[in-house]
């Protein structure tokens, strides 16, 4: 089959003929139809801020397709079921895994990360990583569900518990943040706020459904902020950047009783508010990393029922052969796209 590997960063992906794994007992092989590129397939491909403990290795974890092939003991599914991929290949045994969180899984294998990726023809992987995609949900979507909108709907909906009525402030409007800005309007906020430095993605936050639009590279960006909420401040604020600066302005946004939620991922060490203000005004920070099983499961049903439109999320849709301009073009934020899916199984 063919599939795009990853030998090092800063070097093109090398699209080769490999041999499709064979589902063992358990497993199923999947006939990719579409793989979103993540910041993650960046990070390792373009910027080298993420190593992985083997090289080569097929990147990609946000995928659907159809069902080709299934393992011994697989009741399940059937060959030409569509699916989704739920990318994280948890123990099953752990007190993170026992209690549903599958995301917090001390040893869990990702796609793309530490077993073989789905910028290929086919993965194979156990048959609980698959999760049903309806018929009205085109693959190209159904592709980055499991990633782009499920961490976002996580980070808002599940850590920050936002309720209809409340105020929110989103720092970084890239793929994940966009969707931040879907889910706050879903979930009734009364303002939505969009916090960003580029002209592109605000203008994309707007189109969201944001209410008010931050330039945080004025300054002052959680200043900006609370002059929008009459100096109140907001309930939540939900940051997708994983920069200390950022964080440092999304607990500035926050009204007494506030809280943020930080999903951006970084290097930086962050600071709380002084204890004055952070103990006096019970602000509460937490931290929201990826997505768990019922999350996916809730995202699929409000895009299938019409009630979360991502129609717009999918910029380009390329074959496997403009893998590497993908990467450029996303990592360049060219056309300030949302996301850029693979078709691995273009004229398949």
């Amino acid at each position: 089959m063919r599939a795009a590997r990853f030998y090092a960063p800063r070097e093109p992906l090398r699209l080769e003929e490999i041999e499709a794994e064979a589902p063992g007992p358990g497993d199923v092989r999947v006939a990719v139809e579409t793989c979103g590129i993540c910041g993650t397939d960046l990070h390792v491909a373009i910027e080298g801020s993420i190593a992985l403990p083997r090289v080569p290795i097929v990147l990609g974890h946000e995928a659907a397709g159809r069902v080709a092939e299934v393992g011994a003991g697989v009741t399940a599914w059937k060959a030409g079921d569509r699916v989704a991929i739920f990318p994280n290949v948890a123990c099953g045994a752990c007190s993170a895994c026992t209690q549903g969180r599958e995301v917090l899984c001390p040893s869990a294998q990702v796609p793309g990360i530490t077993r073989e990726g789905a910028f290929a023809e086919s993965i194979t992987l156990p048959a609980s990583c698959l999760m049903a995609l309806p018929a009205e949900i085109p693959f190209p979507v159904g592709a980055i569900i499991a990633d782009a909108v499920s961490t976002a709907y996580r980070a808002v909906a599940h850590r920050g518990a936002l309720a209809s009525g409340e105020r929110i402030a989103v720092f970084g409007c890239g793929g994940l943040g966009i969707h931040g800005i879907k889910i706050a309007r879903l979930l009734g906020a009364s303002q939505v706020i969009a916090v960003d430095v580029a002209p592109g993605a605000l203008r994309r936050a707007g189109e969201a459904g944001a209410t008010d639009l931050v330039d945080a590279s004025k300054g002052d960006a959680g200043k900006q902020v609370r002059a929008l909420t009459r100096g109140e401040g907001v309930d939540l604020a939900v940051e997708f950047v994983g920069l200390k600066a950022s964080v440092t302005e999304a607990l500035r946004s926050l009204r007494r009783g506030g809280r943020a939620v930080v999903a951006g991922v970084g290097a930086d060490r962050v600071e709380l508010p002084p204890l004055r203000a952070f103990v006096g005004g019970e602000l509460a920070v937490l931290a929201s990393m990826g997505f768990d099983r019922e999350e996916v499961e809730t995202v699929i049903r409000l895009v299938a029922s019409g009630a979360l439109d991502l129609s717009a999320s999918v910029s380009d849709v390329i074959p496997l052969e403009a893998i590497n301009d993908g990467f450029r073009r996303a990592f360049a934020k060219e056309g300030d796209p949302i996301r850029i899916v693979v078709s691995p199984g273009a004229g398949r």
